[in-house]
């Protein structure tokens, strides 16, 4: 089966590109929020994450303490990325599992804030970078979460810059409320349905 990634920088509208696809009858893998819930779920990551970064990572009621692994790895990349090898490879399990499910689908899509950044993409046939202009991002992050343009763009630096992901990314969709989106992922879809029929 035909496995598309799709990325894009915090606030650059990945998701709502993403929801496109399902009302066109597509599956898609949210990486995230599967992340989330493996956190809780899958024993051998709950495991590692305990001995990788102490006791207090759970409750006693077994729910994953995020208070206290943000306090460790928020500021401290090394940190960040220790938990990042913890969960990446459950997360790839979690998805060729969830591949093998979806049965009569031309194609699905895996959606993945890190595509990149975790080599995801190497997992994936096509990838789709969103891009948005970045004070536009800014804005969007900021009024869905409540917090300031700085707390925005520290988040920002955590992820490869939009010319970086656009080097490694096999299309481009411009999400600038200027350039009409929905034409753009029919375009795709097109492509996307004839390479799954050449297969």
């Amino acid at each position: 089966m035909l496995k598309i990634g799709i990325t894009g920088g915090i606030g650059s509208g990945k998701t709502t590109v993403c929801r496109v696809f399902e009302v066109l009858g597509l599956p898609v893998f949210y990486a995230d929020l599967e992340a989330k819930a493996l956190m809780h779920t899958d024993v051998l990551l709950r495991e590692d994450i305990i001995k990788g970064f102490g006791g207090d990572s759970y409750s006693e009621s077994g729910e994953l303490n995020r208070k206290y692994i943000s306090s460790i790895v928020f500021n401290d990349n090394e940190q960040l990325a220790k938990l990042n090898a913890l969960v990446h490879p459950a997360v790839y399990r979690a998805f060729d599992r969830w591949v093998n499910e979806q049965k009569g689908a031309p194609y699905v899509l895996k959606e993945a804030a890190l595509l990149f950044e975790s080599d995801s993409y190497k997992m994936c046939d096509e990838t789709i970078l969103v891009k948005s202009p970045e004070d536009l991002k800014v804005k969007r992050i900021m009024e869905r979460d409540s917090i300031t343009a700085e707390e925005v763009k520290l988040r920002m630096k955590r992820q490869l810059s939009d010319e970086q992901k656009e080097k490694l990314a096999d299309y481009t969709i411009i999400n600038d409320e200027h350039v009409l989106v929905i034409p753009q992922i029919l375009t795709l879809h097109q492509h996307f349905l004839t390479q799954s029929n050449d297969r």
